[in-house]
């Protein structure tokens, strides 16, 4: 069985984007200027031709942050807490040890490989000023330089530029956890010594790289928030203090300038006066609307300056709000970069690294549920959750892939598993799409301006549907829950034998219960089906629908929700008796798609497959993320069986392949998962 979710998918991902990566040498465009650079309101890359930049942040690497690693502070988790938390536990040698294992695993080569295959073109690298400046003896660190210069030669190697993130500035640009601050933001209460520590940094930083044709560009200060008696106007005086100092040294490169109050708010366009030539303003979007109202602001801010937009940091949503604001943004050709790569126990990013053996009980300490763990546990657990920060320990969200990088999300369908029938169907392991199409829930994102998203139990997958974690001793680790009337779940599932099933359906409730449907290809499986208070939400019992005929082939089964009020963890189908198909004829089947071998294969897979009747037959293949990667042209056949061998020329990795039949007034289409090795 092919699980795409874990490991497996892990290995897959990983598989294609190196092999994608290394064949095809990242090529850097020489012209006269050689740099990406403003022209009007647009970004032009080094030939001039404007583009709209699809990128990926590193956050949590160089400025780590509490809520990425599930750390409880009284601050919400800043560096400074973090390692004082943690010195607390295992002392100061130690805690330099875990920093450096946390550095070391958490971003490498392999990383930027997978973020180039993944098919973005850019990072978005989040530093600490403390990376490159000592401020207490005001010199500057060439570990922090070495660092930067290894970062950058492995995105030579995949082709992927970067833009240069002051994440922390000294004193703290605002008053939280991200910007390391103390509670309050010196940087603009005590300009003496933090504003003039801050041009010095950038201006180093500028004079090191002013050449350099990889760095598309600077922003300057991440999520600035001024306090009362510091303007808006203060900011950007400041902005342009830091523009003068850099371009004494670098004329090449972009400067990112973010808005004030986290980046969303700027002054009134007639106010706002562009002070440099070769500029960026850059706002970044949380928790709110995908409609055009929602940046018709900075439209107008661009229509009036003329100066190009750059969506710096958004996401943190659920996949539907991801691909929303990504068509939105690319509708008006405004360049996004997505927050972030990788997280601890996480559904919003690409890339989910699970809990580290001991790490559960060091957080309970901190969050005051749990005793104090010795300094050897503490000490293990600590450096495991380092260690296992590696992108191989990691666990791949194909669907915040799909969102984020499929055009074609919005109407896509690709299995999440193999589903076989006979066999065990888990709830969670719905097909891989977009609301509407592979499930239908009736809140889908979060636009109310608090962190969120569509997943209310926040656990294994980051759509619209409810899923937590389930105690069911008979089920699957994850159910669905909070379900309400006329929500649906879709699975594409292959049956192996014509004949009748039946289906014993795992379910919980500490309500009134509730009702639900299965459906094959829209056709109703007998009736529907009674939930009753079993005494819990975690309180299991099994319902069952039985003797119920299905056909061979492929299919896709709903689970429709009749009346609200009910967990659901899994579907088991179970074969009583199997019918030739002769005895009980399919209306409306053109064929079946008999085999496929071999499989793994390296240059060529053979198709077998069988048609009633005269049609067309077409094969396409479509990566893990759903992106089609190959078409075969429509071919004619008669009844009967034929075969095709296809050589698809891929890179190693797992893809579906799908045989569409046609007789010109309906289509059938069958779907195998296949493996280039």
């Amino acid at each position: 069985m092919l699980n795409i979710n874990r490991q497996t998918g892990l290995a897959i991902c990983m598989v294609l984007g190196w092999v994608a990566c290394l064949g095809v040498p990242a090529v850097f465009a020489q012209s006269s200027t050689d740099f990406f650079r403003t022209d009007g309101p647009d970004i032009v890359d080094p030939s001039g031709a404007p583009v709209v930049l699809r990128g990926v942040g590193l956050g949590g690497w160089l400025v780590p942050e509490g809520y990425m690693l599930h750390i409880a502070a009284p601050d919400g988790g800043s560096p400074r807490t973090i390692r004082a938390q943690i010195e607390d536990l295992i002392g100061e040698a130690d805690t330099d040890r875990f920093f450096a294992l946390y550095e070391a695993h958490y971003v490498q080569e392999k990383d930027v490989a997978a973020i180039a295959a993944w098919g973005f073109d850019h990072i978005r690298l989040p530093f600490h000023y403390k990376n490159f400046f000592d401020p207490e003896t005001e010199t500057f660190k060439e570990e922090g330089f070495a660092l930067l210069d290894r970062f950058l030669a492995w995105c030579r190697t995949y082709g992927l530029y970067v833009i240069l993130d002051m994440h922390a500035a000294p004193g703290g640009q605002n008053p939280g956890n991200i910007s390391d601050s103390d509670g309050v933001a010196r940087l603009w209460t005590e300009p003496v010594p933090y504003q003039d520590q801050t041009v010095m940094i950038w201006t180093e930083i500028a004079r090191r790289y002013a050449d350099e044709t990889l760095i598309i560009g600077y922003d300057l200060i991440n999520e600035p928030v001024t306090p009362d008696g510091v303007t808006t106007e203060d900011l950007f005086a400041f902005y342009e203090r830091l523009a003068e100092a850099i371009r004494a040294v670098d004329t090449n490169h972009i400067l990112f300038i973010e808005g004030n109050y986290y980046a969303t708010t700027f002054l009134a366009p007639e106010d706002l006066t562009p002070f440099d030539d070769n500029m960026v303003y850059t706002f970044h979007k949380y928790w709110n609307g995908t409609a055009l109202n929602s940046i018709q602001y900075l439209l107008e801010i661009r229509e009036q300056t003329n100066v190009p937009l750059w969506l710096g940091e958004t996401g943190e949503n659920s996949n539907t709000w991801f691909y929303l604001v990504t068509q939105l943004m690319e509708t008006h050709g405004i360049g996004v970069n997505w927050w972030t790569h990788k997280k601890i126990e996480t559904t919003t990013s690409p890339l989910s690294v699970p809990f580290a053996p001991g790490y559960e009980a060091v957080l309970n300490y901190w969050r005051g549920s749990g005793p104090r763990p010795t300094a050897e546990a503490a000490r293990t657990a600590l450096f495991a959750m380092a260690e296992g920060l590696d992108l191989d320990s990691s666990e791949v969200r194909l669907g915040v892939l799909a969102a984020l990088s499929n055009p074609d999300f919005a109407t896509m369908r690709v299995p999440f598993k193999e589903h076989v029938i006979p066999g065990t169907i888990n709830a969670v392991d719905y097909d891989l799409g977009n609301q509407g199409v592979t499930y239908s829930d009736s809140d889908v994102m979060a636009t109310t301006g608090a962190p969120g998203g569509g997943n209310n139990g926040t656990k294994y997958r980051n759509d619209g549907v409810d899923i937590e974690a389930s105690t069911d001793p008979e089920g699957f680790d994850f159910n669905v829950g909070w379900t309400q009337t006329l929500e649906w779940l879709t699975y594409t599932v292959h049956v192996e034998a014509t004949g009748r099933y039946d289906v014993e359906i795992r379910v919980a409730s500490a309500v009134g219960g509730g009702a639900f449907r299965l459906l094959l290809d829209d056709e109703r499986l007998g009736p529907d089906l009674e939930v009753t208070n079993t005494g819990g939400w975690q309180n299991w019992v099994s319902v069952w629908l039985r003797d119920v005929p299905l056909p061979a082939g492929q299919h896709v089964l709903k689970l429709l929700v009749r009346r609200e009020g009910f967990n659901v963890n899994t579907m088991q189908f179970t074969l009583l008796s199997a019918t030739d198909i002769e005895e009980a004829p399919v209306v409306g089947r053109m064929g079946e798609l008999l085999a496929h071998y071999p499989n793994p294969f390296e240059e060529a897979v053979r198709i077998v497959f069988h048609t009633e009747r005269a049609v067309r037959a077409r094969l396409e293949v479509f990566d893990v993320l759903g992106r089609r990667v190959l078409v075969r042209p429509w071919q004619a056949f008669a009844g009967g069986d034929h075969s095709l061998t296809l050589r698809p020329g891929l890179s190693p990795g797992s893809y579906f392949l799908r045989l569409i039949l046609d007789d010109g007034g309906q289509g059938q289409s069958f779907t195998r998962p296949i493996i280039v090795f």
